[in-house]
């Protein structure tokens, strides 16, 4: 039995993508992510998390990353569907790698509706949905990792443009003081800003975007 994980990373950040990441191991080959020390990526330094990227990558029988762009995002919170959102591109994920079963990590408050959510737009695979997946299953922490290292390496990239951007998220202050000089000198916010984030639409002046 083939047996996928599924976890994002940056579904809170104002700035940058959010990112779905799913692993797959036969069942009986899960237990070697434990023994190599994989664990929910936030329990690990961004070394550690680079460098059991790798090795997750290597022993995996398969994995996949995607990124879903601000702009899309935006469109879903216009229509207060994230978490619809996110339930579509966890399911393209499971549907590209075809596995037997898929334990998600939920953003949904009703766990079960999440999964079923993700079972009918992935062909109908057994999908099984449970808040803190991450830290209570091994191959949904292998994903957490993978989605989380992308996420950081997208960011990366945006750096190195835009020295000071920061994490992306609205807790962090280098971020908000990006975005607001970002505002100053360009009378917008950058493309890769998400327009429907709080703090993003206080920069605008807006209520609605």
């Amino acid at each position: 039995m083939i047996v996928c994980g599924v976890d994002d990373a940056g579904r809170g950040s104002m700035l940058g993508p959010l990112v779905i990441a799913g692993v797959c191991l036969r069942d009986d080959q899960v237990s070697r992510l434990k023994k190599m020390g994989v664990r929910d990526s936030k329990k690990h330094t961004p070394a550690a998390r680079k460098r059991l990227s790798g090795m997750i990558r290597e022993v995996a029988d398969s994995y996949h990353v995607v990124h879903v762009p601000p702009r899309s995002i935006d469109a879903s919170v216009r229509q207060h569907g994230l978490n619809r959102l996110e339930a579509k591109y966890m399911a393209r994920v499971i549907s590209r790698l075809g596995p037997d079963s898929a334990l998600v990590d939920s953003c949904d408050t009703d766990t079960a509706r999440f999964g079923r959510r993700i079972s009918r737009m992935s062909g109908n695979c057994r999908v099984r949905s449970y808040h803190h997946a991450d830290s209570r299953f091994v191959i949904v922490s292998a994903a957490s990792i993978l989605a989380k290292v992308a996420r950081d390496e997208a960011i990366g990239r945006l750096a190195r443009n835009n020295p000071g951007i920061g994490s992306g998220y609205p807790s962090d202050r280098r971020s908000v003081s990006f975005l607001r000089s970002y505002y100053k000198r360009n009378h917008a916010v950058p493309s890769y800003a998400r327009k429907s984030w709080r703090p993003v639409k206080l920069l605008l002046g807006a209520r609605r975007v």
